[in-house]
């Protein structure tokens, strides 16, 4: 019973400090913006750019921050990857969406920042954009024979009509988004003043319907992230109190290109739900993780898994979905060593 009630306290612990210190100024805010990006942009007005017509430049660079722009979690991706591309689309636009999708979320991106640190936060945003355009280019070139053979029909899902200027949508995320910054910085007489800015909008520029269908995706967000998001935090105190020290520091402590390696494999392998790597990269960092082999797990870990890669391989091939695996494990590889030199 001491053996249980020893592993239970760190993990109630760390959702303690947890729950305290960042549901309520980072994820909250952020959990409206996700579900906003759900219920007011149309996926079709970002996709219909992945077909083999579009211009190359501009079909990187939507699927880069498709991740961002369509909030899809890690879960939502495969299906809407597979979709895409079974319907046609280029082999590179579409893995640069498979890989930036789970990669880049709003949620991710800003949690981050939030509890690893902005430095880590920005490299892994920047690194998912690079790596989802470098990645989706290789893949390309690779198999330029097998694509030149696809059908080049026509490919296009029409946006949705926006009932919403584009400027009014440009405003109101942008106050969503200052709302999220000014809480997450404790001012909290700019986040009122934007709240009340806020106020304004909805009521000027909304319908009753579109604040129900707001508060229905956000609501999905928070039942589909927040229990395996808690487990997570949960997980992550119990093993920042099991492991030893000497374990992490031999393995991925310091900033080798082998800790970088085993880092990046260890998150290929792995299936971390929404946002559950962040709290587990904390407590590895607390045990003396370097920060080069923390950027290389976040690089990998969240657009791949066993699951994944089974799935991957059922749309597109044996072939092409080692190849894809193997492209983000050594560039998370030569990432992580790059980043940890710098820093």
């Amino acid at each position: 019973m001491g053996i249980i009630n020893g592993l239970f306290r760190p993990g109630l612990n760390a959702l303690e400090e947890y729950l305290s210190a960042h549901a309520l100024t980072c994820l909250v805010p952020a959990f409206f913006i996700a579900g906003a990006i759900a219920a007011f942009i149309s996926q079709g007005a970002v996709l219909k750019y992945f077909g083999p017509q579009a211009r190359k430049y501009l079909s990187y660079s939507v699927a880069s921050v498709s991740g961002a722009i369509l909030a899809v979690c890690s879960c939502t991706v495969l299906p809407l990857f597979g979709g895409i591309y079974k319907r046609g689309a280029g082999l590179g636009p579409a893995v640069a969406f498979l890989y930036s999708g789970p990669a880049i979320n709003v949620l991710a991106i800003v949690y981050s920042a939030n509890l690893l640190g902005y430095d880590l936060g920005i490299a892994r945003a920047a690194g998912a954009i690079v790596f989802s355009v470098l990645i989706g280019l290789l893949m390309a070139a690779i198999y330029r024979k097998d694509e030149s053979l696809k059908d080049a029909r026509a490919f296009a899902i029409l946006a949705t009509d926006q009932s919403k200027s584009l400027w009014r949508q440009a405003g109101f995320f942008a106050v969503l988004v200052g709302i999220l910054v000014a809480a997450a910085a404790q001012r909290w007489v700019v986040t009122g003043g934007l709240l009340g800015i806020l106020v304004v909008m909805l009521w000027r520029w909304f319908t009753g319907g579109e604040l129900r269908d707001w508060m229905k995706e956000t609501w999905h967000f928070v039942r589909l992230i927040t229990p395996w998001l808690l487990i997570g935090v949960f997980a992550a105190g119990i093993i920042e109190a099991v492991i030893p020290e000497s374990s992490v520091t031999g393995f991925v402590g310091g900033n080798s290109l082998s800790a970088n390696f085993i880092a990046s494999f260890f998150g290929a392998l792995m299936y971390f739900a929404t946002l559950t790597e962040v709290p587990i990269v904390k407590a590895f960092l607390d045990l003396g993780m370097g920060r080069g082999p923390a950027l290389a797990l976040l690089l990998a870990g969240p657009s791949l898994s066993l699951p994944s890669m089974l799935v991957v391989r059922n749309i597109m091939g044996t072939k092409k979905a080692l190849t894809y695996v193997g492209l983000v494990v050594v560039m998370a590889t030569v990432s992580g060593y790059l980043f940890g030199a710098l820093t």
